[in-house]
């Protein structure tokens, strides 16, 4: 049958069986299968093996696919910069998604303080009957953080920089028609072997499912079921009115991309990880009619700096916290939270335990709030990590067709067939 050869079919199926096995067998689900997990840092990727059975499964096809991440973001911003060749377009469009990235991210911003303020999760909270957890590592991670050691961890940001210089020395360089030639077949040859490793894509969602159900439970969710429901609903209005919004002025419908696009999702859904998805986002972009260049430039950079998703849930942590410990923010305290979350949500990419680490940074630097608030959000932040990555997904997906339609660098002929229009 045609649905058996369908990978949304797949992936949905490895979901629910996660969430059933995590939920009815947590002792199996967390099984030790390695006594010590382990890293391999190859700096261009980390690759890295948890310990339990199911975090073993998720973990080791995000890692296989992280190996991808790095040869298609250098082989697609380089072969677009050097197609090009018009090196001030390059620096027009980089500037132009930078503006466009710091506009949505501080409607995001606002929205989720707003929403918080009106909907007040933090209301009636008992915060003793809440179990709590260590957050120290957090904590000292937030002091220690710089723009400097957000660079230098961050191989994504440090391999587009390394692209955009490569790709401006080789377009000035006369045999360019050579390189193109050399490096466009390994282009297709790696993407090809990306498709091959999407096969896995159910083991991972099964996998990361599992784990997650089976270390935290579905009876965790209760205590703050408010606050997740709000997080939810803020970042599902955020996705159908704003991102919605923004592809209606280039006359392009949002829930057809959506659906082009599905199977990432679902992907990113089960592993709660919007890496796993990347380059195969880059290529169904590029599938639909954006340029290579334009993709090229947008996806990474996105990846660092257009965290839609993350910084609803920053600025909605921090409202819900300041509620739950009856801490009264004065208009001038809202907007510097709002200013402090517009500098520090972009760092949120880079560093292991981002949105803690972020948000233990913007609570003490406003000093109003107990940084000891954050044990309350450790128990439900992976179920919150989920929504936080599919809208930073979307999010990225439509910074890119939005920009490439601004640029005239979309081809609507392309965006038709993809979407079965035609």
């Amino acid at each position: 049958m045609k649905i058996f050869k369908n990978l949304t079919f797949w992936v949905l199926t490895a979901i629910s069986c996660g969430i059933l096995l995590g939920h009815y067998y947590p002792d199996f689900a967390l099984a030790p299968i390695l006594q010590k997990g382990f890293k391999i840092n190859l700096w261009i990727s980390e690759f890295e093996i948890k310990t339990t059975f199911s975090e073993f499964l998720s973990s080791f096809f995000i890692s296989i696919v992280k190996l991808f991440i790095v040869p298609i973001i250098f082989l697609t911003i380089t072969l677009g910069i050097i197609s090009m060749g018009d090196l001030k377009k390059v620096g027009k469009v980089g500037a132009k998604a930078l503006l466009y990235f710091e506009v949505v991210t501080t409607v995001a911003l606002i929205i989720g303080v707003v929403v918080a303020n009106v909907i007040r999760p933090g209301d009636g909270v008992i915060t003793d009957s809440i179990k709590g957890g260590d957050i120290s590592k957090y904590t000292k991670s937030a002091e220690a953080f710089s723009w400097v050691k957000f660079f230098w961890d961050n191989v994504t940001l440090q391999i587009l920089v390394l692209a955009i210089v490569t790709g401006v020395v080789l377009s000035n360089y006369s045999g360019r028609q050579r390189v193109i030639d050399f490096l466009t077949p390994i282009s297709k040859k790696i993407f090809w072997a990306l498709h091959k490793v999407m096969y896995l894509a159910p083991i991972g969602a099964f996998g990361g499912m599992a784990f997650t159900v089976a270390k935290y439970g579905l009876k965790t969710l209760l205590p703050l079921a408010k606050l997740m429901a709000t997080v939810y609903t803020t970042m599902a209005i955020f996705i159908c009115v704003v991102l919605w919004f923004i592809l209606r002025t280039a006359k392009i419908d949002l829930f057809k991309f959506l659906k082009y696009i599905r199977e990432e999702l679902l992907i990113v859904l089960g592993t709660s990880s919007s890496e796993a998805a990347l380059p195969s986002l880059m290529e169904k972009l590029e599938n639909m009619g954006c340029s290579k260049s334009v993709v090229g430039l947008v996806v990474p950079a996105g990846y660092s700096f257009n965290l839609d998703g993350t910084t609803i849930y920053l600025s909605m942590a921090v409202i819900f916290l300041a509620q739950v410990f009856n801490v009264h923010l004065s208009l001038e305290q809202m907007l510097t939270i709002i200013g402090i979350l517009m500098v520090t949500s972009k760092g949120a990419a880079g560093v292991t335990g981002s949105g803690f680490i972020v948000l233990a940074s913007t609570l003490t630097a406003i000093k109003v709030i107990p940084v000891e608030g954050l044990a309350l959000l450790l128990g439900v932040d992976r179920f919150m990590s989920e929504a936080r990555a599919i809208t930073n997904f979307i999010g990225n997906g439509v910074a890119t067709i939005w920009l490439s339609n601004n640029e005239n660098e979309f081809d609507r002929a392309k965006m038709r067939k993809a979407f079965g229009e035609q």
